[in-house]
Parts: C-alpha cells; structure tokens; sequence
C-alpha cells in the first residue's frame, strides 16, 4: 500500500450547537470534519473537547466520534457524573445506530460482522482484520434500502473499536461512500462526504419535573424495554435539575 498524504486538517470554524445542557451534562452537535480530541500532532489541537472547555472549563469527554462523524457527544461537567455515564457506556446500557451509505448491492437483509481488529502499524491510523492478533470487534447491520450501485444500512456496533464501521462494511465488499481511508477513488468521489452518521441514539437522558419524568429527547429515542442512558444524577423520582434550554451555541 502506498504511503497515504500528509493530513491537511482544516476543522469547520461554525460555532457548536448545545443541544442540551443542565448542572451535570453538556450534550453537542459535532459536525463532521472536527476531532472530538485533540491529535497527537501539534497541529491537531483544535477539536470538540479544546472547543467545549473554553466555555465550561469542567467540561469531560465521556466518548468520541470519528473526525469525519457528524453527532451527538456527550460531556460530564462534573467528575461523578463523568463516572456514571463512564460506567453506563462500559457496561453498554447505551445502544448506537449508524446509518451507512455504501457501495454495492448486499445479499444478505440482516446480520452480524465479527472480525476482530488492530492497528495498521506502518499505515496508522488505518486499522485491519487480524484474526491472531486483533481485538474483538463485532457490528450488527440491516439493509434498509438497495440502489443500483449502493446499499444504504442501519449499522448496530456492539462494540466501539477505531474504524470498525469502515473496516466492517469494507470487509463485508462495501465500502462507504466518501471514505478517504478505505474506499477506491471511484467510491470515494461517489458521495462529497463520508457518508455514515449516527442516525438514531437509543438513549434517553431522564430528568424530573414537577413529580413526574421529564424525557429530554434531545435526538434521542425512548427505547421500548428501558432507558439506555439515564441522567447519571437524577432519576424519576428525584428533583428536577436545573435545565437550561438547549438553543445557545459556543
């Protein structure tokens, strides 16, 4: 494989939408293009994290995002709630769907790709299928509609390794559309970015007001058998928080 380029990182310069915020959460709209943390070279210090402590300096990532991954991301603004939500993600009470956009037409309607995944050393950060070596790494996918050329999908990850939803679907012979890690030119040039976003969060933060549950939607769904993501402090039968409203942006 050839040496990829230098990266060119130009990050968009559009202030970050709160979608929302109270005492113990933050919750952002990253657009694709921005790091959710910073890069291990010294231009690579703009990102979503950088951006978020300017203006709640304790502010803390409790999960990340593909740079080229626009979508919710969720800060603790204090340490217990970063250690709740942490453990929330750990213990993977809270459930994900990506919608893909990739090339060629799939067979199969539904099902699971297992193939465990490591670090491309000498192409880092590409990733690979390493069956000795590698991590495990399993996504849940489901067809939802087929084009001439491409295949759209509903992609479950169960679990979160780097650039498994590429390297899955890559793997699976369709790579995403816009994907400059992975995909041919031609698939590449095929979308004008790369063209796999959250689609849905089945979680759903659970605040109180006046007694009852407050659900603070929030682009998230309320799943049919519980909450996969609880407020980490309050819960329905506790006081409210104080919610700010989710329309400033930093």
């Amino acid at each position: 494989m050839p040496p990829r380029p230098a990266f060119d990182y130009q990050p968009p310069t559009d202030a970050l939408d709160i979608v929302f915020e109270d005492d113990h959460l933050l919750v952002l709209d990253k657009p694709s293009g921005l790091l959710t943390v910073p890069g291990k070279a010294d231009n690579l210090w703009d990102c979503l994290e950088y951006r978020a402590t300017c203006h709640f300096a304790d502010a803390r990532i409790v999960h990340r995002l593909d740079m080229d991954t626009s979508g919710i991301i969720v800060l603790a603004k204090n340490a217990a709630a970063h250690r709740q939500i942490g453990l929330q993600f750990e213990r993977r009470h809270t459930a994900k769907i990506y919608q893909a956009l990739a090339w060629g037409k799939a067979t199969n309607d539904q099902g699971m790709i297992d193939l465990p995944l490591r670090c491309d050393w000498p192409n880092r950060p590409l990733q690979m299928v390493d069956f000795a070596q590698g991590k495990s790494a399993q996504t849940k996918f489901k067809v939802l509609k087929r084009g001439d050329h491409t295949t759209r999908f509903d992609l479950y990850p169960i679990t979160g390794r780097s650039h498994q939803l590429r390297v899955h679907l890559l793997a699976l012979g369709h790579p995403i559309l816009g994907d400059d890690f992975y995909a041919p030119a031609l698939v590449q040039a095929a979308h004008p970015r790369f063209a796999c976003t959250p689609d849905i969060w089945n979680c759903t933060t659970r605040l109180a007001a006046n007694a009852s549950a407050l659900k603070a939607m929030c682009r998230f769904k309320q799943p049919a058998s519980r909450p996969d993501f609880q407020h980490p402090i309050f819960s329905a039968a506790s006081g409210a928080p104080s919610h700010k409203a989710p329309t400033r942006r930093i």
